[in-house]
């Protein structure tokens, strides 16, 4: 949960991409692909990939159709090269603005995964977003472990709160695209997102980002999404990092000398 001392904030975003680095879990399905897997399905679960080869789309952990009932996303068409970029957004730190002015330089649509805190707390940044064509996704209104919510009425709330909250600040309704908190959810979830309308999205590329006091340096970062990067990546950023602020005008220039181009999670769930 994300609340409004900065230090919880921290820990919040510590516990969303502590699964970034265990090679378990549930995926979601790619779009159009017929990704690697190694399991069925899950019960409650952490997210999580394994990188077996660079410029290549990870390892997960569910079968394509297991995944495909649910209408749930992490990548792309392997064959095409095509980056999804998202970032999560659990409270403003300072940098959006700059990443908001990169994006628009290069021309590229993003997705931001908000909290109600985020909206709460920077409405103006909020509505940037959707001017600038950007998509504003649904990370729920508290920010809670949703796996460990079985009662549909509480599931339903967390995501509906948001939307309302949403719409009363951007005067929208809020596209419904959903990201587990935490990376954590469970089958359970994944059926009530999709009965709610909501097409859940994870990710196939991250890197350890998150820690406020203890940023990446551009060399570090570098090393972890340049090499990792592969056709129908769905990239996880913060926009909390000094770091992703301070490098997304070179990284989006190196991802657009390689020969990728930038997609919206409208084109990958259509």
């Amino acid at each position: 949960m994300y609340a409004v001392v900065k230090g919880k904030h921290l820990i919040g975003a510590l516990a969303c991409c502590l699964a970034l680095a265990i090679p378990i879990g549930v995926a979601c399905a790619t779009a159009g692909a017929a990704p690697r897997t190694a399991a069925t399905g899950a019960a409650n679960t952490n997210w999580g990939l394994s990188f077996q080869e660079n410029g290549k789309t990870p390892i997960v952990n569910a079968s394509a159709d297991f995944l495909k009932q649910y209408h749930a996303y992490y990548a792309g068409s392997p064959d095409k090269k095509v980056i999804y970029l998202t970032f999560d957004a659990g409270y403003e730190n300072g940098y959006t603005p700059t990443i908001l002015d990169t994006l628009k330089k290069h021309n590229v649509k993003a997705t931001f995964f908000v909290v109600g805190n985020y909206i709460q707390t920077a409405p103006d940044l909020v509505k940037r977003m959707v001017e600038e064509g950007h998509i504003v996704g649904n990370h729920t209104y508290h920010h809670p472990d949703m796996s460990k919510i079985a009662d549909v009425s509480s599931f339903r709330q967390e995501l509906q709160s948001l939307e309302t909250l949403y719409k009363e600040t951007t005067g929208q309704d809020m596209k419904k695209f959903y990201r587990p908190p935490q990376g954590k959810y469970s089958e359970s979830n994944l059926k009530q997102a999709n009965e709610l309308g909501y097409k859940t999205v994870f990710w196939s590329l991250a890197y350890v980002d998150w820690y406020v006091d203890k940023q990446p340096s551009k060399e570090e970062a570098f090393g972890k999404l340049l090499p990792r990067i592969h056709p129908g990546a769905v990239v996880l950023l913060h926009s909390t990092s000094k770091t992703n602020a301070e490098i997304l005008d070179e990284l989006l220039t190196k991802w657009e000398q390689d020969g990728y181009t930038f997609g919206t999670l409208e084109e990958l769930c259509a």
